[in-house]
């Protein structure tokens, strides 16, 4: 599922996204790309918060074994740097994961299900 299947980010609202993404979570071979949210929010008056419930409501349904960074580059760029991008991605995991445990979010996900691994 790629950019979190394009939430209503800048409304606010969760749902009924966070309902149909529950039903997609049932899948087991289903992963959500954790990507192109900042493009989804307001361009230019978003803040980090804005971001941290459908990245917790996506690491709630998909569980963190399913669930992979991607930063959208270059059309994140027309909201917020790639360095942005990475740090709203990191706080939002923040206090909900170890640093240890963000690592496949942030690369053995995405390589296990793309089979760049052997």
């Amino acid at each position: 599922m790629d950019h979190l299947a394009k939430p209503p980010i800048a409304s606010g609202q969760l749902e009924p996204w966070r309902s149909r993404m529950a039903q997609i979570a049932k899948h087991p071979g289903i992963y959500c790309k954790l990507s192109g949210m900042v493009t989804e929010a307001d361009p230019q008056g978003w803040t980090q918060e804005d971001f941290t419930a459908y990245v917790h409501a996506v690491l709630e349904l998909f569980g963190p074994e399913r669930v992979m960074f991607g930063s959208d580059w270059p059309v994140c760029l027309m909201a917020a740097t790639y360095d942005e991008v990475v740090e709203i991605l990191r706080s939002a995991l923040q206090g909900r994961m170890s640093a240890e445990e963000m690592e496949p979010v942030f690369g053995a996900n995405a390589a296990g299900f793309y089979k760049l691994l052997d």
